[in-house]
C-alpha cells in the first residue's frame, strides 16, 4: 500500500513539474519569433509589463521587432504582442470566439465587478449587448446632450469660483475635476443619479473608488490560478485574509462600488414603480441608461432578461469603464493643449465661433450635430486618442490550436519569412492598440508626433488599404468586433462638450511641476515619477 502511495506521489510531482516547467522543456514554433530578452528566467517579461512605464516597453518592442513579437510570462509561458492589422482582425473579429478574455474559470475583473458586459463571454455577453445597444445609439445620445451640458456648466461655474478673475490663474488638479465631471455625467445620463454638486473640494467616495481601481488592481494572475480550485465566493473570502495593504485597499474599493451600485439600483426601481411622471422629474429624466435598461429588462422574454447580479455588475462596469478612460483622456488633451498654446488658441477660436462669436453667451450650448461637425475639435480628440490611447493593451487567450494570419510577413530567428503563425491552445495574445495607432508604415514618418492637422487631410493610402479592424477612425483605441467599446460615442460626446465648455472661458498652462503618465489598465497621470497619486496640476486662467 505504501508503495502505491509513493508511486502516486511521484506521479503527481512529475505531472506538476511538467505542468510548471513544460515551457522550458519543450520547444514551440513560436520560439522562432523574435522578441526582447526576458527580465527573468522565472517571471519573464512580467516585471516590464506590470511596471508603471510598461507603455514605453511595449512601444520599444513594437518599434524594434515589428508587428509581432514573442514575450514570456511566468515559468516561460509564451505571449504574442501583436499590432499586425490582419492578426488583429483575426483575434478581434473573425476568430474572436476562440480568443477569449480568459480560459480560466474567473479573473480579477469578473471577481471584483461581477458578470457585466466587460467580463462576460459567449451567449451571456451577446444577450447583455443586445439589451444595452439601443441606449448608446446616436438618436438616444442626441436627446441626452442637454444633460451633459448641464453638468459641464455646473462644473465650469464651480471652477470659476476657484480661479482669480484678474487673469493671474491658479494651479489646480485638473485630473480631479475631469474625474468629477465624467462621474457626474455618467451618473446622470447613465444611472439617473447625481454624485456631485461641485460645491465641495473633494470627489464622491464612489468616484474616488473608481479612480483608484485600475492603479491598484494588480492581482489578476493570483485570481486566475486560484479560480481553478475556488468559487468566486471562496476567492473573495481568501483574498480578505491576505495581509497586504494594497489588497485591503482593493477590497475596500470593491465594497464601496457594490454598496453604491446597489443603492442606485434600489432607488431606480422604486422610481420605476411610481410611473413615468416620477421618472421625468428625477435625475436623468427617465432617459438615463439604467432606467431604460431596467424597463427593457422588465419587458424582455424570460430567457433574455438580466439577473439582479448582472444588473449590479453593469452599474459598476459602466461607471468604471467610462469614468477613468474618458476623464484621463480629457486630462491628456488639456495637458497637450497646455504644451501647445497655438493649438489651444486655434481650437478656442473654432469653439467661440460655433457659440456665436466673441461676446456671445458663454452658456450657449452647441447643438449635437453642429458640435460633431467642428473639424478641429474632432481632430484634436482623434489625434489624442490615436497616439495616447487610454487603454494600451488588451489580453486574449487562445482557447484551441489556431493559425494566425499576418498582413506583413515576419522574419524568424532562423531567417525564414513567416506569413502565418501556429498559436497553440492556451497561448496568450496581447493586442497592442497603441502599436497599431502609431505604426510608421501606416501613419507615415510623423506617426509618433501629436499633429491634429493630420485629420484635416486625406489618410495615407497604406492606412486605407490596411483595413484596421477598429470601430473608430482607423484606430484600435476602442477595439473592434463584438467586444469593442459599447460606449465610445458616449465618451466622444462627453469629451467634446467638456472641452467646448471649458475652453470658451479658461486657458490652460503648464505649472512648474512635471507631469508623468503611467501604465495601468488605463493610463493615468501623476505629478512626477515618485508619486502614486493620480493627479495632474495645471495653471487655469480666466479669459
Amino acid at each position: 500500500m505504501m508503495a502505491y502511495f509513493s508511486l502516486a506521489a511521484i506521479a503527481a510531482l512529475v505531472y506538476l513539474g511538467l505542468k510548471i516547467f513544460r515551457n522550458y522543456l519543450f520547444r514551440s514554433p513560436l520560439d522562432n519569433i523574435p522578441g526582447p530578452p526576458p527580465a527573468s528566467l522565472w517571471t519573464g517579461h512580467f516585471p516590464q509589463l506590470l511596471d508603471r512605464k510598461a507603455w514605453k516597453f511595449t512601444a520599444h518592442t513594437a518599434a524594434t521587432y515589428g508587428p509581432v513579437s514573442l514575450l514570456k510570462g511566468l515559468f516561460g509561458r509564451r505571449f504574442l504582442l501583436i499590432h499586425d492589422p490582419l492578426a488583429l482582425h483575426a483575434v478581434a473579429i473573425k476568430e474572436q470566439e476562440f480568443y477569449t478574455k480568459s480560459v480560466t474559470p474567473s479573473n480579477d475583473l469578473k471577481l471584483f465587478l461581477g458578470p457585466g458586459v466587460l467580463t462576460t463571454v459567449g451567449a451571456q455577453h451577446r444577450r447583455q449587448r443586445k439589451l444595452l445597444n439601443p441606449v448608446f445609439s446616436v438618436s438616444h445620445l442626441r436627446n441626452m446632450t442637454h444633460i451633459f451640458y448641464n453638468v459641464a456648466h455646473k462644473m465650469r461655474s464651480a471652477l470659476a469660483t476657484r480661479v482669480p478673475k484678474d487673469g493671474s490663474g491658479k494651479v489646480l488638479d485638473v485630473n480631479d475635476w475631469m474625474a468629477r465631471t465624467t462621474l457626474e455625467m455618467l451618473g446622470q445620463a447613465g444611472l439617473g443619479y447625481s454624485f456631485d454638486n461641485f460645491e465641495e473640494d473633494s470627489i464622491d467616495p464612489y468616484g474616488e473608488s473608481i479612480k483608484m481601481f485600475f492603479p491598484i488592481a494588480k492581482f489578476g494572475f493570483i485570481v486566475e490560478q486560484l479560480s481553478w480550485v475556488c468559487s468566486d465566493a471562496a476567492l473573495m473570502w481568501l483574498l480578505r485574509l491576505v495581509p497586504s495593504e494594497n489588497m485591503r485597499r482593493m477590497l475596500k474599493i470593491v465594497d464601496t462600488m457594490r454598496e453604491h451600485s446597489q443603492r442606485i439600483i434600489d432607488e431606480k426601481k422604486a422610481a420605476l414603480e411610481k410611473g413615468n411622471d416620477a421618472l421625468e422629474h428625477a435625475v436623468g429624466e427617465g432617459k438615463d441608461i439604467m432606467s431604460i435598461c431596467l424597463k427593457a429588462n422588465m419587458a424582455a422574454e424570460e430567457k433574455e432578461k438580466m439577473t439582479d447580479e448582472e444588473i449590479l455588475a453593469q452599474t459598476s462596469t459602466f461607471i468604471l469603464a467610462g469614468m477613468d478612460t474618458t476623464s484621463n483622456a480629457l486630462s491628456r488633451i488639456l495637458h497637450l493643449l497646455a504644451q501647445n498654446p497655438s493649438v489651444q488658441e486655434k481650437l478656442r477660436a473654432e469653439i467661440l465661433e460655433a457659440q456665436g462669436g466673441a461676446g456671445s453667451d458663454a452658456n450657449a450650448a452647441i447643438p449635437y450635430d453642429d458640435l460633431n461637425k467642428l473639424p478641429y475639435l474632432d481632430a484634436v480628440c482623434r489625434e489624442t486618442l490615436r497616439i495616447y490611447a487610454p487603454v494600451v493593451l488588451a489580453g486574449r487567450l487562445a482557447a484551441k490550436d489556431m493559425v494566425l494570419p499576418l498582413a506583413t510577413p515576419v522574419r524568424g530567428r532562423d531567417g525564414k519569412m513567416m506569413n502565418e503563425l501556429v498559436v497553440a491552445d492556451g497561448t496568450g495574445v496581447l493586442l497592442h492598440y497603441q502599436g497599431s495607432n502609431s505604426t510608421l508604415e501606416l501613419w507615415g514618418d510623423d506617426a509618433h508626433e501629436w499633429k491634429p492637422e493630420r485629420w484635416l487631410a486625406p489618410f495615407p493610402q497604406a492606412l486605407e488599404e490596411a483595413r484596421i479592424p477598429g470601430v473608430y477612425s482607423n484606430l484600435m483605441t476602442f477595439s473592434g468586433g463584438a467586444r469593442s467599446c459599447i460606449g465610445f460615442k458616449f465618451s466622444q460626446l462627453e469629451m467634446k462638450i467638456v472641452l467646448a465648455t471649458l475652453l470658451s472661458i479658461f486657458a490652460f498652462e503648464l505649472s512648474d511641476k512635471e507631469i508623468t503618465w503611467n501604465s495601468a489598465a488605463v493610463m493615468y497621470p501623476t505629478m512626477g515619477e515618485e508619486s502614486m497619486k493620480s493627479e495632474m496640476l495645471l495653471r487655469v486662467k480666466a479669459l
